[in-house]
């Protein structure tokens, strides 16, 4: 049996501050050359497993361990850290833990530089690497000035130099654009046929089996519930928690009723038309440095009842343009009023009354030592009265269903469990205009929906915008999409306008899914875009 590059026996483990067993009895083997694509629902075990194979439990998150693991034959109990890592490459869901170096060169060549190579060799590995992902551009780039997607492409490249036999890939698409996820996916398939072993933890399972993954492992609740083929995984999987393609979704959802109709909103309804607009962009460029400029010529207003879905690629300028809004950057030229004031003369305490930002990475938002005192922390500095303020926390706990964890660390919860703790606080302080940045990063499909259709049916917010990579959460959930690239604003209008044109997608590095697909070729009989679960009754 050693012939298998990783072989996992009865593993268990328990983390020592938690009363149940995070996995139990997990037993399986990897062949080299292989990809196993790991699913299951937000908090089913996958990241604990990851942690197992590459060491760090139990030696930096301790509790009890049963079972054994062996790379390449060996025990990987007797081996050291820094052994393991040379055989086991890891790249983390939050890209933002895993970067320490200030250019990407020195970011890249970090763990070479501790294997002490020749500073030549460090220098052809650093470039093959950069070269595999197609992101030879970025070697002398400042890493605190890259996108989130840019810091997942870098993190990945320099676990790519180590040249490791065995690759942990956790959620490595969830703060990608479309084409980067399809571009980093063929990068891995590359990898696995050159004969490395890939296990890859992932959400986004329509991505992932496009680049055909030999195996798939589907866990519920700490252990494993399928391991085999791709083609037996729609039959055991719940299609509400793991994303199937929308034609899968359909013919199982036919025999569920269907799903109820969300009011969208409520707190915008009532008169609109003769209304000013909430936020209006007036002109609006910017640019970090003085002579490079990122958005250009930015004119839009946001309305009651908007909820806007901004898609486009990587690095180009979605976030930057997302922040004039919530008064955290201020135009170079042009103006951005909130309310019909200038947010060069409002602070950005004034501004969060009316707009709640949440940030695309949680360590950025969380410093609480307890959920609930998170929560707490910005209706008190709005000086809420201290009995709505009970209310307003539970309400928000109840709606990303984090309602037990109220007395947790946040920062020790999973990542998808930070991203549902970061939306809550901004839920809480009941701002009337909710802004998310990649809502939808490290959740399942289940939480997803629930989430979204929750906050939408809250009677405080006027209008909602979110960023996302996600075509999707746009076909299902936006009345307006607006798609921007090269820090301009390239569409603005409906769902079926903006996201038929799939040449004028394609260009803005947003890949077409299987539901957009259905819902164009069904927008004829339907007039809308809808849910793959709704598509199954009309």
């Amino acid at each position: 049996m050693s012939d298998y590059p990783l072989i996992v026996e009865n593993l268990s483990f328990r983390y020592r501050d938690r009363q149940e067993t995070a996995i139990r009895d997990i037993s399986f083997a990897a062949n080299a050359g292989e990809i196993l694509l790991i699913a299951g629902a937000s908090g089913c075990g996958k990241t604990t497993l990851i942690r197992c194979i590459n060491g760090l439990i139990p030696r930096s998150y301790k509790g009890e361990v049963g079972g054994r693991i062996l790379i390449h034959g060996e025990d990987t109990e007797k081996m050291k850290l820094s052994t393991i890592s040379q055989k086991v490459g890891t790249v983390l869901q939050d890209p933002e833990r895993q970067i320490l170096g200030t250019k990407v060169l020195n970011e890249v060549a970090f763990g070479l530089e501790n294997l002490g190579l020749s500073r030549e060799e460090i220098y052809q590995r650093v470039d093959e690497s950069l070269a595999h992902l197609k992101i030879q551009h970025l070697r002398d780039r400042d890493t605190f000035l890259l996108s989130g997607g840019e810091k997942q492409k870098v993190a990945l490249a320099g676990v790519l130099a180590m040249r490791p036999s065995i690759l942990l890939l956790d959620e490595p698409l969830a703060s990608l654009d479309p084409a980067s996820a399809a571009e980093t996916l063929d990068a891995v398939r590359t990898l696995a046929d050159e004969g490395m072993t890939v296990l890859m933890v992932e959400h986004r399972v329509e991505d992932v089996l496009r680049i055909h993954p030999e195996r798939v492992m589907y866990m519920g609740e700490g252990e494993i519930r399928y391991l085999g083929e791709v083609d037996g995984l729609s039959r055991v999987v719940n299609y509400h928690e793991v994303k199937l393609p929308a034609e899968q979704i359909v013919q199982r959802a036919k025999r569920d009723p269907a799903p109820a109709e969300i009011r969208v909103l409520p707190g915008a309804a009532g008169p609109t038309s003769k209304e000013e607009a909430l936020v209006r962009f007036e002109d609006v460029a910017f640019g970090y440095e003085s002579d490079v400029e990122i958005l250009h010529g930015i004119n839009l207003e946001i309305k009651r009842g908007d909820v806007i879905a901004v898609l486009g690629p990587n690095g180009s300028g979605k976030t930057t343009f997302v922040k004039h809004a919530i008064g955290l950057l201020k135009p170079k030229s042009g103006r951005v009023l909130v309310n019909g004031k200038d947010t060069k003369e409002s602070s950005v305490a004034e501004i969060a009354s009316t707009l709640g930002y949440v940030f695309q990475s949680p360590s950025h938002m969380l410093f609480a030592p307890t959920v609930r005192e998170e929560l707490a922390f910005g209706p008190t500095n709005l000086k809420h009265p201290k009995d709505e303020i009970e209310t307003e926390v539970k309400e928000a706990l109840r709606i990303v269903n984090l309602s037990e964890y109220e007395q947790d660390p946040p920062l020790a919860l999973s990542f998808g469990q930070q991203k549902r703790v970061s939306i809550a606080a901004i839920l809480a302080m009941r701002s009337r205009i909710l802004v998310m940045d990649e809502p939808t990063a490290g959740q399942d499909y289940q939480n997803y929906m629930n989430f979204m259709d929750a906050i939408l049916q809250l009677p405080g917010f006027e209008a909602v915008m979110f960023i996302t990579h996600d075509v999707d959460l746009a076909v299902i959930y936006a009345n307006r999409v607006l798609l921007v690239a090269d820090g301009r604003l390239v569409a603005d209008g409906s769902p079926h306008e903006v996201l038929r044109d799939f040449s004028r997608l394609e260009a803005c590095r947003v890949v077409p899914s299987s539901l957009l697909a259905l819902n164009v070729n069904r927008f004829p009989q339907t007039g809308r875009f809808l849910r793959a679960e709704a598509l199954a009754h009309v």
